[in-house]
């Protein structure tokens, strides 16, 4: 039977399930999942967590072993035995140690915590851990890059990966998503083509998780519909400054269904609450080299720190009578839905709280699969999204070595599961009985299906008519308002920095035909746009491309007088991010001896109040003698870190300190690169001689600044003289909150 009360052999064999009702149901009662807690994941994976503190060594069967680094020989210079079975099994094992890297995704992190909703959201759906805000539901959250390996590095231009697996008591819940709320393709048939496109050339397997290539570029520019997508991957958006400062989206629309059986469509959302921003495409490509494992390190660390990424859980709800009064399909995956009409509803939190104890056995063996979804969670007809709903299960066959993936611990469900799945390769469960097929009444017709009202999944009965054909909708035909809506929504810097990265994508390939059809397709995007992206790879706009903008202009126009949109979404533009908090910024505060420990430790303290991570930056590790005596530890190395590892630099004052650093090539560059890179930047005392003598002097910092007045310009804050530092620590965290200067005119000029 399916529970702890035990009917005779006798009566097992006599009576099934639809027989006995009362002790179905109490059966059913026996078998419920304890309740979920954010704990809940944790336990479960407590078993399988091995400490090996005090052991012996041993082989896998258990046998203790008197010796591991010497194989069983004829003699000391003999040849190896093929009897030393420790020597075998330790080099099969260590043979067999890798598993097929994902196609796609192959370098990701991930995290444990937990989600919890703000209140009750029983009127849009039936799924439980929405419902009840006093639950708090176990997650494991994997970010990843798309394009490159998993030896690449973290900060290369490309989509991240936000995928959430949520152990709820009904099953697992996994909304597998990006940090782009749109996709390259509109139909799923497409996948292999944009995947082969976009990764290294076959010929020559260059270049690495890189989209500025032949064979990408080739692609793209003869599949309008990869318009939208492309303006999202050229932005700021692509190269996040960490995963905790980076939007997630579901992409597609998703059905929410409540217990009445009423279905609205739905988008998801997750919002981090330290905002979102990014870095610049030459720092990204510094960090590459200096730090490979940059966002990787900055969530571990965060974590560890107790400084705990967080994220709400934003819908966007539409009624299913609301779906077709946008001059957009709402089952478009190149589409957004702008957030001024319908604006995001923040309904929980996400908590990141705890890091995998073990890389390959959580990060790397997780699989997350759209097609897990919990009751009052639904599918669309979004045809990208139907086959997600195939590709991932197919995909986790091959990569974890069978059918029975779900059973490793970071797979398997908090829920309880029982079915007839039986046998195949790593199988951990022993089923026990005789009946392992449906229906049966050897088993007592156990484990039966659920019956209504006893939490079991149903699909939302939309009804369906048409003929069977190969086609895409004309609903689907629009490709580029939405990349025009983005284009315009954007601020002028980021705009800018949308062009650079076309220019420098497009410059990276060697078809000019390439460059031009491209050049082309953004002329139709904006004018001005297209025509910045030619001058930038020497060419021209082609004479044609204005008047198709002119008539794509009018249809659009047409389209205005019956259908909701918008010219311009302010919510897309990372300028209107969240920018009044320092929590977790990291900043490098540059010392030699001689240094001024009255204000180095001032702002550093005023700094760690506010939530940031301070590093003491000098030319060797140890510690150095401060002016007024005494020493002080020495965090990093300049040889070891660049400002591109660091949101704001600090030189505070101190004579020797200063002239020792005039002298040094690494503070000057340090303090001219973070410039150019529109970082805060400020200084005390003789610390401002250090700007003025780097190639900032004369662009932001006053050279005849008036004792103990605090002067600010474009991010740069200094003060001479001042007993009293308030004031300048004020305007400095402030300057730091806001994350870039974008307004300086002149960092051109800054050689970094």
């Amino acid at each position: 039977m399916c529970s702890r009360f035990r009917p005779s052999e006798h009566a097992r064999r006599l009576i099934p399930c639809h027989v006995e009702p009362a002790i179905r149901e109490g059966t059913m009662a026996q078998s419920k999942t304890a309740s979920i807690d954010e704990q809940a994941k944790i336990r479960d994976l407590e078993p399988e967590r091995k400490d090996s503190t005090g052991t012996h060594l041993t082989t896998d069967q258990g046998i203790r072993v008197d010796d591991t680094d010497n194989s069983l020989k004829v003699s000391a210079r003999g040849p190896t035995l093929l009897e030393d079975f420790h020597f075998r099994e330790k080099i099969t094992r260590f043979d067999h140690e890798r598993i097929p890297e994902r196609v796609v995704h192959a370098r990701g992190s991930g995290a444990h915590g937990y989600f919890q909703v703000y209140a009750s959201l029983k009127d849009l759906t039936r799924a439980r851990f929405l419902k009840d805000p006093a639950v708090k539901t176990p997650v494991f959250v994997r970010f990843s890059t798309v394009v490159g390996s998993r030896g690449s590095a973290d900060t290369v231009r490309d989509v991240r990966g936000f995928a959430v697996k949520f152990y709820t008591e009904e099953g697992n819940f996994d909304l597998v998503g990006n940090n782009i709320p749109v996709f390259f393709i509109q139909d799923g048939i497409k996948f292999p083509d944009v995947v082969h496109a976009v990764k290294p050339e076959p010929d020559r397997e260059i270049p690495q998780a890189s989209s500025a290539h032949d064979t990408f570029w080739d692609f793209a520019s003869l599949v309008p519909e990869t318009t939208h997508m492309l303006m999202w991957i050229l932005s700021d958006r692509a190269i996040p400054r960490s995963f905790r400062m980076m939007e997630g989206f579901g992409v597609h629309t998703f059905r929410l269904v409540n217990e009445e059986g009423k279905s609205r469509f739905v988008k998801f959302h997750w919002k981090p609450l330290l905002g979102v921003h990014s870095l610049v495409w030459d720092e990204a490509q510094k960090i590459a080299g200096k730090d490979p494992d940059f966002h990787r390190r900055d969530l571990w660390d965060a974590i560890e720190k107790g400084a705990y990424p967080e994220y709400e859980l934003g819908l966007q709800i539409i009624e299913e009578d609301e779906a077709d009064s946008f001059d957009f399909d709402l089952l478009d995956p190149t589409k957004i839905v702008p957030e001024e009409l319908v604006p995001v509803r923040r309904v929980g939190k996400l908590v990141l709280n705890r890091n995998p104890d073990n890389f390959f056995a959580e990060t790397e063996q997780v699989a997350f699969c759209v097609q897990n979804v919990v009751p009052g969670i639904d599918f669309t007809d979004d045809p990208l999204m139907h086959a997600r709903l195939f590709s991932y299960l197919d995909t986790q066959l091959t990569r974890l070595g069978g059918p029975n993936f779900a059973q490793i611990p970071i797979n398997r469900p908090v829920a309880r599961v029982d079915n007839h799945q039986t046998d195949g390769f790593h199988q951990h469960r022993i089923p026990t009985g005789r009946a392992h097929y449906t229906p049966n009444s050897l088993g007592g017709g156990c484990p039966m299906v659920a019956g209504p009202g006893a939490g079991a999944f149903t699909h939302y009965p939309e009804k369906l008519t048409g003929v069977k054909q190969r086609a895409r909708s004309e609903s689907f035909g629009d490709h580029f308002t939405q990349a025009t809506l983005f284009w315009n929504s954007m601020s002028m810097p980021e705009k800018e920095h949308l062009v650079k990265a076309a220019v420098f994508e497009l410059g990276k390939c060697e078809s000019k035909d390439i460059r031009q059809r491209m050049v082309e397709r953004f002329t139709r995007v904006d004018a001005g746009f297209g025509q910045a992206v030619a001058a930038g790879l020497g060419l021209a706009a082609h004479a044609g491309v204005g008047a198709t903008v002119k008539k794509a202009a009018q249809a659009v126009a047409q389209k205005l007088t019956t259908k909701r949109t918008v010219d311009a979404s302010p919510t897309l533009s990372m300028e209107n991010t969240v920018k009044n908090s320092i929590r977790t910024r990291r900043i490098a505060i540059l010392a030699e001896k001689g240094v001024s420990l009255a204000e180095l430790s001032a702002v550093r303290n005023a700094l760690v109040a506010e939530g940031a991570e301070v590093h003491v930056i000098s030319s060797r590790l140890g510690t150095i003698e401060a002016a007024e005596g005494g020493d002080i530890e020495v965090d990093q190395a300049s040889i070891h870190v660049g400002s591109i590892l660091y949101d704001a630099v600090f030189v505070p004052g101190g004579a020797a300190s200063v002239e020792a650093m005039k002298k040094l090539g690494d503070p000057i560059h340090f303090i001219n690169e973070a410039f150019r890179h529109n970082k805060p930047i400020g200084a005390t005392s003789e610390g401002v001689e250090l700007l003025l003598a780097s190639n900032i002097k004369g662009v932001t910092v006053a050279s005849a600044q008036a004792a103990g007045q605090t002067f600010q310009a474009d991010g740069v804050v200094t003060v001479r003289g001042a007993s009293d530092l308030t004031t300048f620590i004020q305007d400095f965290v402030k300057a730091i909150a806001q994350h870039r200067h974008w307004n300086r005119g002149e960092k051109e000029a800054v050689p970094a």
